[in-house]
């Protein structure tokens, strides 16, 4: 007797593959891509600092007036600026000239830069390289940057040769002549003639270094009082002048 019942679709039905591993395994693959590029991130204090003061200054109104997010002071701004125009300095020379070292001596106050005199002046005189132009610009807009209650500086120190090896040359040399043409060039660009100053060190021939201060404007300020009391005061102090010896005469 032949069954005509139909069949069961439940008997021939394909198996269903588990996709749990294969969830698993994508999440694992993320995982360890997220972890590498941990790994190989670095930590930028001033740009998580710049961070986190762009938050707290946006929301700042929509906090309850006596919340208090961070503690921060005038001193804490001071760091951060000055940490942020070292960062500025280092990614404007860093991308454009070949420079041999940069040095952060004192965070957020002064940082060094080293390089060749080629790179900013021409070979065998003592102009500024025509292709350099645009980086002084450059130069010149951080250095007008100045926050409340800050001034940044440059310093450019070129080495030279010394005279009879004790002094340095008192005349009109190459390196004098580079100094003076950099300097012009960064105050006729529109640089606070106050910011920059330049100088020779013994030593180093074909080399340039700069210095960038970050000061505040009240350590640079001259106090012609202070001067003019200490004046007063030492002229006050009596003059004492030592009373002649006598000495007997002994025959002997």
């Amino acid at each position: 007797m032949i069954d005509l019942d139909p069949i069961e679709t439940d008997t021939f039905a394909p198996a269903r593959p588990d996709i749990v591993p294969v969830f698993l395994g994508l999440f694992l693959l993320v995982l360890a891509f997220f972890i590498m590029l941990v790994s190989i991130s670095t930590f930028e204090k001033v740009k998580s600092s710049a961070v986190m003061d762009s938050l707290t200054s946006t929301f700042t109104t929509v906090l309850p007036p006596t919340a208090d997010p961070t503690k921060f002071n005038a001193k804490d701004g001071e760091i951060i600026a000055g940490e942020a125009f070292q960062e500025e300095i280092t990614q404007l020379f860093s991308t454009a000239i070949r420079v041999d070292k940069i040095e952060v001596v004192q965070p957020g106050r002064l940082m060094r830069l080293t390089m060749p005199a080629s790179v900013l002046f021409d070979e065998g005189a003592g102009t500024v390289r025509a292709d350099q132009q645009a980086l002084m610009d450059r130069v010149v807009a951080a250095l007008s940057n100045r926050p409340p209650g800050l001034r940044q500086d440059m310093e450019v120190i070129l080495g030279t040769a010394l005279i009879g090896d004790a002094a340095l040359p008192v005349e009109q040399t190459l390196e004098t002549q580079r100094a003076g043409a950099l300097a012009r060039m960064l105050v006729k660009r529109g640089a606070p003639p106050d910011s920059i100053s330049v100088g020779l060190k013994p030593g180093g021939a074909g080399e340039v270094s700069l210095w960038f201060w970050v000061r505040g404007v009240e350590e640079t300020a001259t106090r012609f009082e202070d001067a003019l009391q200490g004046l007063r005061d030492r002229d006050a102090q009596p003059a004492t002048v030592p009373l002649p010896t006598l000495t007997p005469d002994v025959d002997i």
